[in-house]
């Protein structure tokens, strides 16, 4: 975890035994510290992983310094928010949005 919310932070490193390798969908939210949009995510995150806890994982991976699994998913701004299955992403997100939003989105996330 870091200091700044209470999600997981996957990195290169870990990112495919945490999100390819999951038994259960992942949402990865692709952040910077230095993105406002992103730190209005902070709230919301926390809050959809509350809620769809034993559905689905969510977790942040910082794209200044995990470089290689950012270029890997073409992610060009952030936040970007990517649900993986199964190994391989399955629904792109750009941009800020509401709680009520994310947790529409990921309805049918199974």
């Amino acid at each position: 975890m870091n200091g700044t919310t209470g999600l997981d932070e996957v990195t290169d490193a870990t990112f495919d035994d945490e999100v390819l390798g999951a038994d259960r969908p992942v949402l990865v939210e692709f952040t910077s510290d230095h993105c406002p949009p992103c730190r209005q995510m902070v709230p919301v995150l926390d809050a959809v992983a509350a809620e769809t806890a034993g559905r689905i994982r969510v977790v942040r991976l910082d794209v200044g310094a995990n470089p290689g699994t950012t270029r890997a998913y073409r992610v060009m701004g952030t936040p970007t928010m990517l649900v993986f299955r199964d190994g391989a992403p399955v629904m792109t997100m750009v941009g800020a949005r509401s709680r009520r939003r994310l947790l529409q989105e990921l309805e049918d996330v199974r």
